[in-house]
């Protein structure tokens, strides 16, 4: 049986922040199965690796015989999360919405166990409620208060546009808390403020304020930004073994350890030993194929992951061209078409300017071979496959 120290090692392994810590260890302590909430607003058709930080940490209680409810945000979907946001996000449709939240339902049992998983949406209580009923919530809320949250705070500063229906936001995830009664609810550390505004309208009901554990932010492809699916910078979960081998592969040397503390099922003394293997002088590729191949086996199984191993390597390693790619036939001006307007129009990149940037840095192909020639016209009647970068393929026939 996991003793409380245990159990809170567990739980605090990876976390940003738990607030308030006394009062978690004083429920693990009590030994009655807590009711932990961690919402998702199904504003993407998928779900990817940054999400499955936070959905990790729901399974930690999970296996630790706590309730977990995976909240599907179809009502604040519609709203639009204002987190970390500089401009009044887009309203999502409730049929975009529903859409989105029957393949969360589908992905995230990869990770959670279905018959141990209670799946609700706050449609459930928030369409009952009446116009009233609303103004009852807000009223237990200053604007004062809600401008104190960073990204409201700068926008207001800044002269820029707050919608009243963004300051509904954080008060109808704060309600979810009190619909659920939830004893802990999990969030990014950009939901902080919104996991502390269910603590406190849990009060106002008279409730027993919920605990609220924030974990990291998982940065993306590029580096810079947060994993979203609409940078183009994630890993989804659902993605082909051989597309997803391939992205973490490209992770940088820096950025891998953050993946690995962060997503790794790894015991700490096993990744504080690949830590000590690089700093000695292990190439960090090979821990790289070691995290991959975990990932990779999680969401589809070992065959797979071996397979994206050996792919990986034929195509990058040995710098084999892929047998499949996606074919393009574009029709050439009486010039020919020039090199960088082909690789948009076959959509290797977005744009042009990106194209050159592409050429210069030595990483757009022909047939294998480098191209350095930003001018380069390709002329009708050719056939030829297009590489940019490592992963992006395509045979293009020009007319």
């Amino acid at each position: 049986m996991t003793t409380t120290s245990e159990a809170l090692a567990l739980i605090q392994r990876g976390t940003d922040e738990i607030l308030v810590l006394k009062e978690l260890e004083e429920k693990l302590t009590s030994g009655k199965p807590l009711r932990i909430k961690l919402g998702f607003d199904p504003t993407a058709p998928d779900i990817h690796l940054g999400h499955t930080v936070i959905i990790n940490k729901l399974k930690h209680f999970q296996d630790l015989g706590h309730q977990v409810i995976f909240l599907i945000g179809d009502f604040t979907g519609m709203i639009g999360d204002p987190s970390g946001k500089n401009i009044t996000r887009q309203p999502l449709s409730r049929e975009q919405v529903l859409a989105n939240a029957q393949t969360y339902q589908q992905q995230v049992f990869k990770i959670l166990d279905p018959e141990k998983t209670q799946v609700m949406f706050n449609s459930e209580w928030m369409d009952q409620l009446t116009p009233a009923d609303i103004i009852r919530i807000a009223s237990h809320y200053t604007v004062a208060r809600m401008l104190e949250r960073e990204d409201f705070n700068k926008r207001y500063k800044n002269g820029q546009s707050i919608a009243i229906h963004e300051f509904l936001y954080p008060l109808v995830q704060g309600y979810d808390s009190v619909a659920l009664k939830a004893d802990v609810e999990l969030g990014g550390t950009d939901q902080k403020f919104n996991l502390l505004v269910g603590r406190e309208l849990q009060k106002h009901y008279g409730q027993t304020p919920q605990i609220a554990i924030t974990m990291p932010l998982l940065v993306g492809l590029d580096g810079v930004k947060k994993m979203s699916k609409s940078l183009d910078n994630y890993v989804g979960i659902d993605e082909p073994p051989e597309e997803m081998f391939g992205k973490l592969m490209s992770v940088s040397d820096e950025l891998m350890w953050m993946y690995i503390d962060l997503l790794s099922f790894e015991p700490s003394t096993t990744i504080n030993k690949w830590k000590k293997e690089v700093t000695d002088g292990l190439n960090p590729r090979d821990v790289k194929i070691r995290f991959a191949k975990e990932i990779i086996t999680r969401f589809h199984d070992h065959q797979s992951a071996e397979k994206a191993q050996q792919t990986f390597i034929e195509r990058f390693q040995k710098g084999a061209i892929p047998e499949s790619m996606t074919e393009v036939t574009l029709t050439a001006p009486q010039e020919g078409y020039s090199i960088a307007n082909l690789l948009k129009d076959a959509g290797l990149v977005t744009s042009t300017s990106d194209a050159l940037r592409m050429i210069k840095q030595g990483a757009v192909k022909i047939d294998g071979d480098k191209v350095t020639d930003r001018q380069l016209r390709l002329p009708a009647g050719t056939q030829h496959v297009y590489q940019v970068g490592k992963r992006r393929f395509a045979r293009v026939l020009i007319n």
